[in-house]
């Protein structure tokens, strides 16, 4: 059973489709996050590691391209949402805490929402509901899309080295360590809340809810 699944990715993974399917899933995830994009990315740098496909360098690439454009998308809907995200009971409170993180710290919300489950959408389109400047949310948005891209495709690859010969075991891997970076965020910005300093944080799970 288990070199049937291996068999079935290692043809997947050889495939020249490969590239276009990465780029498709990591541009749905922007604006429909059940999606597994990031577990997309790890499992190709995994391969890439233990049999040499597909190539690191265009995987990382054509991830960074689809999260961009799904980026773009999801900033759309907010634009053409953001009355709707204004007056929502639930989304209302979350709407003017991400509009005050959004004023004090810019785009650097979107790049740090990259890393906190469901983030990244819920900023991406509160800050087209506010009508962030596009330019400046391309600029940061790029920054965002790139460091994930290559912070998913690196994990996958160190995953693979370490199991060069066990694609599963090099799979496990990467996933827990993407699954402990998610917790110590997750556990972090649960302190900050206790401490009071999570405002722009809840408006961020208060989107997501």
């Amino acid at each position: 059973m288990t070199q049937a699944i291996l068999d079935a990715l290692h043809n997947v993974m050889t495939s020249p489709w490969i590239y276009l399917a990465l780029f498709a899933v990591a541009m749905l995830d922007g604006f429909f996050p059940v999606v597994p994009a990031e577990t997309s990315v790890i499992t190709a740098g995994v391969f890439a590691a233990s049999t040499g496909a597909p190539n690191l360098a265009l995987v990382i690439a054509v991830a960074a391209l689809g999260a961009f454009a799904g980026d773009h998308v999801s900033y759309a809907i907010g634009r053409t949402t953001g009355s709707r995200l204004r007056e929502g009971r639930r989304s209302g409170k979350a709407f003017a805490w991400a509009s005050k993180a959004l004023a004090e710290r810019g785009g650097l919300v979107l790049v740090v929402a990259r890393y906190i489950p469901g983030g990244r959408t819920a900023c991406t389109l509160t800050m087209g509901a506010v009508a962030y400047p596009r330019r400046s949310f391309a600029l940061f948005d790029a920054v965002a899309a790139v460091s994930w891209a290559v912070y998913s495709g690196l994990i996958g690859y160190v995953g693979g080295a370490a199991f060069e010969n066990d694609p599963v075991k090099g799979l496990l891997l990467g996933l827990g360590i993407a699954v402990t970076i998610t917790v110590v965020v997750e556990a972090v910005r649960h302190v900050r809340r206790g401490r009071g300093a999570g405002e722009p944080e809840r408006a961020l799970a208060g989107l997501r809810d």
